[in-house]
């Protein structure tokens, strides 16, 4: 993505933030007093308040810097969601003995349920994989801007991949316009100050 800065919030700020995922759920009460919902979105969207984070003139600086570095909601960036970030021993398939590529995968598994989540934007040096529980040391690359991984030659039929890493979550701004009241030199203020997940 042309629009998007493969830079990290500053994580000290995000770890004051509040928020996380979102569905879009359409509510449709019946004259019995039954709903109807049909989920409108499949997949989540996070959504964060980050002024809860800045906490002193030096977060101040820190994110007036990166706003402006980003121009608002121009240019997309990693966020660090404190909440869930790390994930282990997370199934991406099995080998066929012909495909080389899986995808990094987060799955939520509650009640027999499973949600799904498609990571593209892994930390660096956090990617760990396995063959069957036995981890790959050679003939496998990451691409960590796309969350894919790839292997030199295809695993055996059966294979069970897997993997441990760390991801960052690509998001924007959802303002052009960070709203700031200076109380005293070191006291300012802040309204809210949101930003959402981009789905790549």
């Amino acid at each position: 993505m042309t629009d998007f800065h493969d830079v990290q919030f500053p994580a000290t700020i995000a770890y004051g933030a509040s928020g996380g995922p979102r569905f879009l759920t359409a509510i449709t009460a019946t004259q019995s007093g039954r709903e109807q919902r049909v989920a409108q979105w499949q997949r989540s969207r996070g959504e964060w308040n980050v002024s809860t984070g800045i906490r002193s003139r030096a977060d101040v600086a820190a994110f007036l810097a990166f706003f402006y570095a980003r121009r608002g909601r121009a240019h997309g960036f990693r966020f660090r969601d404190w909440t869930d970030f790390r994930a282990s021993d997370q199934h991406l398939g099995t080998g066929d003995g012909e495909e080389t590529a899986f995808q990094l995968l987060r799955r939520y598994d509650s009640g027999g349920a499973v949600h799904e989540r498609r990571i593209t934007r892994p930390v660096e040096g956090t990617v760990t994989v396995y063959r069957d529980g036995v981890k790959a040391t050679s003939g496998v690359s990451i691409d960590h801007t796309a969350g894919q991984v790839t292997f030199s030659s295809a695993p055996d039929a059966g294979t069970e991949i897997s993997a441990d890493f760390e991801f960052d979550v690509p998001a924007r701004f959802d303002t052009d316009a960070a709203d700031l009241t200076v109380e005293t030199y070191e006291m300012q203020q802040w309204g809210r100050i949101t930003v959402v997940e981009i789905r790549e």
